[in-house]
C-alpha cells in the first residue's frame, strides 16, 4: 500500500457515521456498505426524535439521512445540521428532483442503494 492510500484508508477509518433510517433492513444495507468501504458506524436512528437525540449527543463526523421517517420530514434537522457545517447525505426513495433546492448541494443517494452510489457520495463530502 503507497503512502497516499495508507492516509486515504486511516482518514475513512476516523469516519464515524450516524446513520438515519426508518426501515431496519435498509440501514442494515447501508451500515454493511459503510463496513465495506472503510467507514465505522457511529449509530442508527429510525425516527426524527431518534435522530435529533443523536446529533445532540455527537460523536459522528457524517451523517446519511433518510428524508421521509414514516410521516416525518428529515428537512429541519437536515437544516441544522447543514447550518452546523455537518457534513450530510440525504437518501430518498424518489428523485432528487423532488427536494427542496436548499439542498441542491447535498449528495443524494437513491433507492435502491448501491454501493458506487454511496461511495461517490462519500467522496464529495
Amino acid at each position: 500500500m503507497t503512502g497516499s492510500s495508507t492516509a486515504a484508508a486511516a482518514a475513512q477509518q476516523s469516519r464515524r457515521v450516524l446513520v438515519v433510517e426508518d426501515e431496519v433492513m435498509i440501514a442494515m444495507v447501508i451500515e454493511d456498505m459503510l463496513d465495506i468501504l472503510g467507514y465505522q458506524l457511529a449509530g442508527t436512528a429510525a425516527s426524527f426524535a431518534e435522530a435529533a437525540s443523536a446529533v445532540d449527543a455527537g460523536g459522528f463526523d457524517l451523517v446519511i439521512a433518510d428524508v421521509n421517517l414514516g410521516s416525518e420530514s428529515i428537512f429541519p434537522l437536515a437544516d441544522a445540521l447543514l447550518a452546523a457545517g455537518v457534513p450530510l447525505i440525504l437518501a430518498t426513495g424518489s428523485h432528487r428532483d423532488t427536494l427542496p433546492q436548499r439542498f441542491a448541494a447535498v449528495p443524494v443517494i437513491e433507492k435502491p442503494y448501491l454501493i458506487g452510489a454511496v461511495e461517490a457520495a462519500l467522496a464529495r463530502l
